[in-house]
């Protein structure tokens, strides 16, 4: 028994040790940084740039990220944002879709709902564009017209 106790803890040492030479040799053009979870958008807050109303399906919107100067502590520099994407009560089964500001829409969705779900979220990673008025792009979508939804969209870093 003692020795199946070792061989287990010389294995996860061993895996820890590898992780973290993994973890110390990745390199890449981008830095992350975090931030303190920060709310940048929430559409059941009244009617606003980055407040209501419900997304309608099919309808596209944009929503700036950095609001105020360095808004949440994403910098106007920033090449990307890490955010937690929450869709909530969707009435029709659907996805959302979200893209860097004047760019072409994904195929690809960044979260799938089913009809009357409360809530369910998210992480998504989103390139930004320079344009500080809207710097992504949503949209709910749905195989029938006439859907609509909330959306919460939280910072939690962002890449430079």
């Amino acid at each position: 028994m003692a020795k199946t106790v070792a061989s287990r803890f010389l294995f996860l040492a061993g895996a820890v040790g590898l992780l973290t030479a993994a973890t110390a040799d990745a390199a890449g053009p981008f830095q992350f940084f975090s931030v303190t979870p920060c709310r940048i958008v929430d559409t059941r807050n009244p009617t606003g740039v980055t407040g209501g109303p419900a997304l309608t399906s099919g309808s596209p919107r944009s929503f700036p990220i950095d609001v105020a100067p360095a808004a949440c502590g994403v910098p106007s520099t920033a090449k990307a944002a890490v955010l937690n994407v929450t869709l909530v009560a969707p009435s029709l089964d659907g996805f959302l879709l979200i893209w860097p500001f004047n760019t072409s829409m994904p195929v690809v969705s960044t979260i799938n709902a089913a009809a009357g779900d409360p809530a369910i979220a998210n992480g998504a990673i989103v390139p930004l564009t320079t344009d500080p008025s809207f710097n992504i792009s949503v949209v709910y979508g749905t195989a029938v017209p006439g859907g609509t939804a909330h959306v919460i969209l939280d910072v939690t870093g962002y890449f430079q």
